[in-house]
């Protein structure tokens, strides 16, 4: 009989020697005599709790009652009950003794009145952490008798533990046996192992040994007197030392007290079954109990209910106890977010509870489930992780960023939702430092590039934005070939006027990188035309701007003159202090409302008015880099003494064919923009346009407005220009347009004729006679306006058919 018991208690091992486990510190409290030892697994180091009995004898009535509490716990199966994981029985000789030793391994959890010491809850969240502690208890004390028709017989805060979750499971089922009233056979005691019970915790008829009363009573009669001696400990805080102590009711809470007595009549027959109590008593209805409830039965929940609730649980997690809310809630959170049953918005309410743990508890709980979310095809929960991304990208590592975050956050640069381009570009601002700077050049430089001509200007604002402060972690080259053409060739022609601000403080930012031939020949001249822009703000800025550029160019003028540096190029001058970060920028909101095609001076009547707000977090820039809040007003009538703006960055102005596509082949070293032509002949700006025009239309007689005006071919440039490669053609980026001609393609060079005339040395430079054939500024890519057609008669060249 012995080898048989043995056989059924002992697990894959046969002796101490072979537990899987590591045995640990005790704890100071344990059930009846059973040993309670903190223990870690022997093969990942896990941690679980391992329960030892000893004796000295095999046949000893406590090592049975604790094969037999052994045998029920790896049978019965159930959420609010001990989880059994392995148990073996050794032998140990001491001498002329032989000890016998029962262990039994579990998961890891703690007793419950240590549990209670160490959390310390007072007040309204001791009550609702008791009640949802009591709820998980009666519910398994139920189940073995409703369920089961199993008698648990010693129901009490010893017999209780509680995990690392906070959750309350009943054990200690050594005294565990089957009811058998329905048996009219039966005899004998029906709780064989009753005697290890205290007698404070037995009813009357237990006390008494009456077993026929027993069985003519309710299977549940025994155990609910006992969840009334547990009720009693946990809110009187003292362990039960005989039964007249229940009747002290004065630390039971009044919403309890009715149900509190009902458990504890002295008539079995009476006495409230465990699922009555949990329907109808009011004490199990708080907002602790109901919360994790929701969580428990998710699946079960329609998408408006899911939807109110995770609203709402940011604000109710603040009112719950903090270590429930990290330990239990937390945890279910995260995995009905990770598995898809959670909405959206609990995306936010699982940020706001990582904020209240360690940091590395937030990296071990909630960083893998954030990380996972990335894959996720939800576009709500792609727009969570994006406008958050500040509470947790500090956390990512570079390798996770690289490999598993950013081919998921890429997706957003080409999505057609404009809010999220935008979302996900700002969100570059974390991510891009921790990017290898393979993928930088080879994708995100590329993405960048598609940007920069999108058609919502708040997004072409931020790209040039996002490059000035992500250009200290691209490499020197990436810079001498990305920098300098994005903010000129683009940043600056955009006809948005907080994209070009944007241009002018983002070169002023990244000053450093840019040596006096490139700032003297290629910044400069880009920077002074804005001087005269119709947007005032934009006026300012580049004012600065060639301030502080001049003031490079002069500081290296000294050290060259003093021979303090040996040479001029390559010398890079630090930027001034008061441009010396983007930081900030890319967080404020430029996003506008509508798609705005045409990007004019001034509305129509019927156009609504937007507001465009930016603010700059980094306190150093001043003026220079906080960007107001701009209105741009409605009006009815064209004001025509302001020049128009610059046309859109997405049509064709002759800068060449920008690459805007992203391509599939990530192989190459292409980013978007090699192919940028910045030193070809561009169109000037309006305002420039129209002053070198005035002084080189020549007088002559006014014609007709229907006659066209032929072009004038004397005011070409007396001198000829030196032939010379585009790349070293330094004023292309300034030099007036030739006159478009079908004889001649639009990138075609005047030819030159003659020298340089001393008397004249801005004829190199001058900008031909505009001529009718020139397309005007205002043409894009479709987006303008049709020409209305002139009034009056019209001169109509026909051709012969040549029949």
């Amino acid at each position: 009989m012995l080898k048989f018991l043995k056989g059924v208690v002992a697990g894959s091992g046969t002796g101490v020697k072979d537990l899987p486990y590591n045995i640990g510190e005790p704890y100071p409290s344990a059930w009846g005599s059973w040993v309670h030892y903190r223990g870690t697994s022997k093969d990942d180091g896990s941690p679980v709790s391992i329960f030892t009995l000893s004796g000295n004898n095999p046949q000893d009535g406590h090592l049975a009652a604790g094969r037999n509490g052994v045998k029920r716990l790896r049978t019965v199966r159930h959420p609010n009950i001990l989880s059994f994981l392995h148990s073996t029985e050794a032998e140990a000789f001491d001498g002329a003794i032989t000890k016998f030793t029962i262990y039994m391994v579990t998961e890891p959890v703690m007793p419950l009145s240590e549990k209670i010491k160490e959390l310390g809850l007072k007040g309204t969240q001791r009550d609702e952490y008791y009640a949802w502690g009591l709820n998980q208890i009666a519910k398994a004390v139920s189940f073995l008798n409703n369920d089961c028709k199993l008698v648990h017989g010693n129901v009490c805060v010893a017999s209780v533990v509680v995990t690392q979750t906070l959750d309350w499971k009943l054990h200690a089922f050594d005294v565990l046996s089957e009811f058998d009233g329905n048996n009219p056979a039966a005899a004998g005691p029906m709780l064989q192992y009753e005697w290890l019970v205290g007698a404070q915790y037995k009813p009357t008829e237990l006390t008494k040994s009456d077993w026929t009363a027993i069985r003519r009573s309710p299977p549940w009669a025994i155990d609910s007197w006992g969840l009334g001696c547990l009720i009693y400990e946990l809110f009187s805080g003292m362990k039960l030392s005989s039964t007249e102590d229940l009747r002290n009711t004065t630390s039971i809470p009044k919403s309890l007290l009715p149900d509190y007595q009902r458990l504890l009549s002295s008539q079995p027959s009476r006495r409230l079954n465990t699922s009555k109590l949990l329907e109808n008593s009011e004490y199990f209805q708080n907002k602790l109990v109901d919360t994790i409830h929701f969580m428990e039965i998710l699946n079960l929940k329609d998408s408006i209910e899911k939807d109110t609730f995770f609203r709402k649980l940011p604000n109710l997690a603040e009112q719950l106890p903090r270590q429930i809310v990290l330990r239990k809630l937390l945890p279910l959170l995260a995995s009905a977010l990770e598995f898809g049953s959670a909405a959206a918005p609990a995306l936010s309410a699982l940020l706001k509870m990582g904020l209240w743990l360690p940091p590395e508890d937030f990296s071990a709980k909630v960083l893998p489930t954030i990380v996972k979310l990335f894959a996720s095809n939800d576009r709500a929960i792609r727009v969570g992780l994006l406008q958050h991304i500040d509470q947790y990208g500090e956390s990512l590592s570079a390798h996770v960023v690289d490999e598993q975050v950013y081919p998921h956050v890429a997706t957003g640069f080409s999505d057609t939702s404009a809010f999220l381009r935008e979302l996900t570009l700002k969100s570059m601002l974390v991510l891009a430092p921790k990017l290898s700077q393979r993928t930088m050049s080879t994708s995100l430089l590329k993405y960048l590039s598609k940007l920069q001509v999108d058609e919502e200007p708040a997004i072409r604002t931020n790209t040039t934005i996002l490059l000035g402060n992500i250009a200290s972690h691209l490499n020197e080259g990436t810079r001498k070939r990305v920098l300098i053409n994005a903010f000129t060739v683009r940043a600056l022609r955009d006809s948005f006027p907080h994209a070009r601000g944007a241009g002018i403080m983002a070169l002023c930012a990244t000053s450093s990188y840019y040596d006096m031939t490139e700032i003297a020949t290629r910044i400069l001249p880009s920077v002074v035309i804005l001087t005269i822009d119709p947007d005032s703000d934009v006026r300012s800025k580049a004012f600065q701007a060639v301030d502080q550029f001049l003031q490079l160019l002069k500081q290296n003028y000294e050290r060259v003159n003093s021979e303090d540096t040996p040479g001029t190029a390559g010398i890079g001058i630090s930027s001034i202090p008061g441009n010396a970060s983007l930081l900030g920028w890319a967080m404020s909101s430029l996003t506008l409302k509508g798609k705005p095609s045409e990007q004019a001076p001034v509305a129509t009547a019927n156009s609504s008015t937007t507001t465009l707000t930016s603010s700059a977090s980094n306190p150093n820039l001043g003026a220079e880099t906080a960007t107001s809040t701009t209105m741009v007003h409605a009006s009815s009538s064209n004001d025509l003494s302001e020049p128009p703006v610059p046309v859109s960055p997405t049509s064709t102005d002759g800068w060449g064919e920008i690459e805007n596509g992203i391509h599939d082949d990530h192989e190459t070293d292409k980013d978007g923009w090699d192919d940028i032509e910045p030193l070809e002949e561009p169109k000037p700006s309006p305002a420039l346009a129209n002053i070198q025009a005035a002084q080189k239309r020549p007088v002559s007689v006014s014609k007709p407005a229907s006659q066209p005006k032929p072009a004038v071919t004397s005011l070409k440039p007396k001198t000829p220009l030196k032939a010379a490669k585009e790349d070293d053609d330094l004023w292309g980026a300034i030099a007036a347009p030739v006159p478009r001609s079908s004889s001649k393609p639009l990138n075609v060079k005047p030819a030159a004729s003659s020298s340089v005339d001393a008397d004249d040395p801005w004829a190199a430079i001058a900008a031909p006679a505009p001529t009718t054939s020139v397309k005007p500024l205002s043409a894009g890519r479709g987006r303008a306006k049709p020409t209305a057609p002139k009034l009056g008669a019209q001169r109509i060249n026909r051709t012969s058919s040549g029949m």
